[in-house]
């Protein structure tokens, strides 16, 4: 699916940036590709202190704090807007869970924010995403300028 530049938030999911800051990967370039597009202002993205929690988790786990730290900001400055997790979307996600098979924790949290601040979009590469009524997962590689 093509999504075209309609002003809308897209959230961004934190494995578009772990590829572009990660070793050579089949979706790296494309990954590469959509941050040049936000820079350039032809996207408007968002994000959650979930997904900023995961990225730092990531990278501090395995010892790679320089990485991390300049994944951290990178997906921090092209974000629009950060939302927080809150106790409903904590609830939210239980409900995710448990409807919703092979999702981890994470994922479901993020699911939750986005259904939570009427949001219908994501930028990711985790396939789960279509399996959420209401969400509608784009992969780096169909994102159109």
């Amino acid at each position: 699916m093509a999504v075209t530049n309609d002003s809308a938030l897209l959230f961004l999911d934190a494995n578009i940036i772990m590829y572009c800051v990660g070793r050579e990967h089949p979706l790296k370039t494309p990954c590469l590709r959509v941050v040049e597009q936000i820079r350039d202002g032809r996207f408007r993205f968002c994000t959650s202190t979930e997904v900023q929690q995961e990225m730092l988790h990531r990278y501090y786990r395995q010892k790679r704090q320089e990485i991390g730290d300049s994944a951290y900001r990178l997906l921090t400055d092209l974000c629009y807007v950060v939302y927080p997790t809150t106790p409903a979307d904590m609830e939210r996600a239980f409900v995710i869970l448990h409807e919703v098979s092979d999702i981890n924790v994470r994922d479901a949290v993020h699911a939750a924010v986005i259904l939570n601040n009427g949001l219908t979009h994501i930028l990711s590469t985790d396939d789960h995403f279509d399996h959420i009524a209401g969400i509608t997962r784009v992969g780096p590689e169909t994102l159109q300028p």
